[in-house]
């Protein structure tokens, strides 16, 4: 009697939109492997389509897209290459958003808001995608607004790892922001080798978008070099207000460290002018040439992302990656 045996060997492919080629391009150099070949073009009325060149049945899909202006063309554009690879039988969707869209609207600051955040995660699933991998979430409860296993990666071993080379045998202070990233400032503390911390009090007006005010430094930082850190830089006005405070307070140097540089305008004239000695940040979103400035250093965020998908596709553990902590 003939028998029909079916094969368990895996394959994985990577796949990514049209956001951010070159981030793409490093993940799979970092791999040894090769991106999924993709059609995508707009029609004239603003649609979006896609197709995989290549059959995807069967095989553990990467999705890769990063989420720059506009924001819900890139967005609209992954939803659509997941439910397309869904539909081509792909046997694991694993969204790779090294940015979450929306990530700052995680919760009700006032009566009538949407939960963003919770809806991107519903469209993720509602389009077919098994998994999430992103950098360093906005808060960690966006884990727990998928219906899945979502991967929390983060960047601060990539980017503490490098300013600890520029500031050795200096004075350093770990400064947060803000009171709410109290707890990521620990861990760069501890990544920096047990430095002291402080933090600047701002007051944020809830009705304007991208309008806080830096008020006072609390700690220890006359005649130090402070490490300002932050997840993401917008426009630059809260991270710029946070430097002339620290500076006003006695500050010897200041380094800004994030790892999201959206840079919306006029955020690259404001870092420039702020008095930073260096703003580092990472690539998880395309900085094009008239976003960049002399102070500015990107660090490539593609071996972390490569590193997490391999573990994924092998059933390993992503945990590893971090000391246990993603």
């Amino acid at each position: 009697m003939d028998e029909i045996r079916q094969s368990t060997e895996k394959t994985m492919v990577v796949a990514s939109g049209r956001a951010h080629p070159q981030l793409a391009q490093e993940i799979v150099d970092e791999l040894g492997t090769e991106l999924l070949p993709m059609s995508a073009y707009d029609f004239a009325n603003g649609e979006i389509y896609v197709r995989s060149a290549e059959s995807v049945r069967g095989k553990d899909v990467f999705l890769l897209q990063s989420h720059p202006a506009p924001l819900n063309n890139w967005l609209m554009e992954q939803l659509l290459m997941i439910d397309s690879m869904k539909r081509a039988s792909a046997k694991r969707i694993t969204v790779v958003s090294p940015f979450y869209p929306y990530s700052r609207q995680d919760k009700k600051g006032r009566g009538r808001e949407p939960i963003s955040a919770r809806l991107v995660a519903d469209l993720y699933k509602a389009a077919g995608a098994d998994r999430i991998m992103s950098v360093d979430l906005h808060t960690d409860q966006i884990q727990g607004f998928f219906d899945g296993p979502v991967d929390h990666l983060f960047g601060i071993p990539l980017l503490a790892d490098y300013i600890r080379d520029q500031v050795a045998g200096e004075e350093v202070t770990v400064v947060s922001p803000d009171t709410g990233r109290v707890r990521v400032a620990e861990r760069w503390a501890d990544r920096l080798g047990g430095v002291p911390l402080a933090f600047v009090h701002k007051t944020r007006d809830l009705t304007q978008p991208n309008k806080a005010e830096s008020k006072q430094v609390v700690g220890e930082i006359e005649g130090k070099t402070c490490v300002l850190i932050d997840d993401m830089i917008d426009t630059g006005g809260t991270i710029a207000g946070a430097v002339s405070i620290l500076k006003d307070a006695g500050a010897k140097s200041v380094i800004i460290a994030a790892t999201h540089a959206i840079l919306s305008p006029p955020a690259t004239e404001k870092l420039s002018n702020c008095g930073a000695r260096e703003v580092v940040v990472t690539n998880t979103l395309p900085i094009p040439p008239e976003k960049r400035f002399e102070q500015l250093t990107v660090l490539s965020i593609a071996p972390i992302l490569a590193r997490a998908i391999k573990e994924v596709f092998t059933d390993g553990s992503v945990t590893t990656l971090f000391d246990g902590s993603a």
